[in-house]
């Protein structure tokens, strides 16, 4: 039984170290020509990034919103989705644009 509850402790401690989901895999590339990506959305080393002015990204601005890029089909992008009910603006280079209302 003691051995029972000593794996669930040392289950439990692993599970803090464990990286947030949207930094698990393979980092993607930070280029593309239509964003300009200003600093993690979430967090300094986030995949989706808050989104600059761009000639692409000027029609998605709003002063009561967010722009947030994430790339297309991620974790990333999946857990914005349903932690800050992001919309979908539009795709480009491999990155879906997100408009996150500021609360």
């Amino acid at each position: 039984m003691r051995k029972l509850a000593l794996l669930g402790v040392l289950m439990a401690i692993g599970a803090c170290d464990e990286a947030p989901e949207w930094e698990r895999g393979a980092a993607p590339d930070p280029t593309n020509d239509d964003l300009k990506f200003v600093r993690g959305y979430r967090a300094g080393d986030d995949w989706c990034q808050l989104t600059g002015e761009t000639a692409f990204t000027a029609e998605f601005l709003d002063h009561t919103a967010d722009l947030v890029s994430c790339p297309t089909g991620s974790i990333a992008a999946q857990t914005l989705v349903e932690a800050y009910g992001a919309q979908q603006v539009a795709e480009t280079g491999g990155y879906t644009v997100y408009t996150i209302p500021q609360i």
